[in-house]
């Protein structure tokens, strides 16, 4: 029996050594992830992909070969770096996301030119009017490789799909870096951005490229950089010596060092203060990349958060932020108030829709014409008002009159009588609602 229990004793002696001694042997490093993604496709249907390392809160996004075949080395750099941190990845801070897209003009890596598949210079397409720099604004007429200008920023701001992909891509982004050549030099934003700034001298005096404050041989108008900044986004581009080489080892090291300096360089994405309300950061992105005031209008109440979305309302829309769709084009959403609404009177189904005046779906049985199709497609399309939910009728607009209306998912248009589009009131009549059927709310008598 005495044996019996030494032998339990021993045991248990054991045991407890070996739970003492486990923390003195080092665990594993953590790998951060590692994941390809799809994040939209171009105007000829190629994929426009993305490698994440890292799930840290800081954003980080490289964007290589804007400029299609004239600049294939950025797009060689750019799966250069991919392929070094898909390796490395243990070289990503714990505290950044790092994405690397080898290419957002697939098109014109494939079509051996400088420009997307509809002809336009995608870093003279984005809405840099956003920003306090007017020198940088869009134009349709731009100047391109070698000073030469011509008519290819694109019909209007962001009409190109590449740059709504983009647009989306870097809604929640801290920092930006756009590769291209040839030259030898970093620059950052045009308009004063201290964060873009920085970055560039940091990347420069890693890598060995020249720093210097713009683009010296012309005003870029347009430029995905500027956009970028207007927003708050740390921005720049590093432009490679030669057209051929990727020169690989001049640009790592300079994303090793805004790698090792994100924390303390790269801005968090700020909220902001519209009509005396604060707007949360990623809210405020996207109300101001679509038009803001001019598209939304104003917020009408403060933001609520309700199992993880946090929503606003604004006098033409509800907007949602669901976290859970980041990377993604659903990260902010456009509530679908629009169903919400009537057809107006005499809104029956028509057949009498030729392109490109009128456009047509294969989810719905109604088509947008004239006035309502281009400001439909300009002013951001299915992803901000939805499919049309009937033909045009007439109803009574919020001012009173009787006017041309179409239903769509998240919208409402109206017609006015100089052929302009407006938006019908739809968040507020939808805070009215809101607020009229709320418990609390007070009983009215008259």
């Amino acid at each position: 029996m005495g044996e019996a229990l030494h032998n339990v004793q021993r045991s248990i002696f054991l045991l407890l050594l070996i739970v003492l001694a486990a923390p003195l042997h080092a665990a594993p490093a953590r790998q951060p992830a590692v994941e390809e993604l799809t994040i939209g496709a171009s105007a000829q249907g190629r994929p426009i992909t993305a490698l994440r390392i890292g799930d840290g809160p800081i954003k980080l996004v490289i964007v290589g070969n804007t400029h299609g075949a004239p600049e294939a080395n950025t797009h060689a750099l750019a799966t250069m770096l991919a392929d070094h941190f898909r390796a490395n990845p243990h070289e990503v801070p714990p505290a950044v996301r790092l994405y690397i897209i080898p290419t957002i003009n697939p098109d014109g890596l494939a079509l051996g030119t400088r420009f997307n598949a509809r002809s336009v210079d995608l870093n003279r397409n984005m809405n840099t009017n956003l920003d306090s720099c007017p020198d940088n604004d869009w134009r349709v007429t731009v100047f391109g490789a070698y000073g030469i200008a011509s008519d290819t920023g694109g019909p209007y701001p962001d009409s190109e799909i590449e740059s709504r992909v983009l647009r989306s891509f870097l809604l929640d982004a801290w920092g930006a870096i756009f590769l291209h050549s040839a030259a030898g030099n970093v620059f950052p934003a045009f308009c004063e951005h201290p964060p873009s700034i920085e970055m560039a001298q940091i990347y420069a005096a890693a890598s060995g490229y020249r720093y210097t404050r713009f683009w010296e041989q012309y005003v870029i108008t347009g430029g995905m950089h500027d956009w970028a900044a207007g927003l708050g986004i740390a921005a720049i581009i590093p432009e490679l010596i030669t057209g051929t080489e990727p020169e690989f080892e001049q640009n790592l090291a300079g994303v090793q060092a805004v790698l090792a300096a994100a924390a303390e360089l790269l801005p968090a994405p700020e909220d902001r203060v519209e009509n005396g309300m604060i707007v949360p950061a990623i809210l405020w992105r996207h109300w101001r990349v679509y038009g803001g005031n001019d598209l939304f209008g104003p917020p009408l109440a403060p933001a609520v958060v309700d199992r993880g979305v946090t929503r606003q309302i604004f006098e033409r829309a509800v907007l949602e932020l669901h976290p859970e769709w980041a990377d993604t084009p659903y990260l902010v959403q456009v509530a679908p108030l629009g169903r919400t609404y009537a057809p107006p009177a005499g809104a029956a189904r028509r057949n009498d829709c030729a392109p490109p005046a009128c456009l047509r779906f294969a989810e719905t049985p109604y088509a947008i014409r004239g006035a309502f199709a281009s400001y439909w497609e300009r002013h951001g399309g299915l992803p901000i008002f939805g499919f049309p939910l009937s033909d045009e009728g007439t109803a009574y607009a919020a001012s009173g009159e009787r006017r041309v209306q179409q239903v769509f998912e998240r919208a409402v248009f109206t017609l006015n009588d100089d052929g302009s589009v407006l938006l019908e009131p739809v968040g507020w009549a939808f805070l009215v609602r809101e607020r009229s059927l709320a418990p609390t709310a007070a009983h009215q008598v008259r």
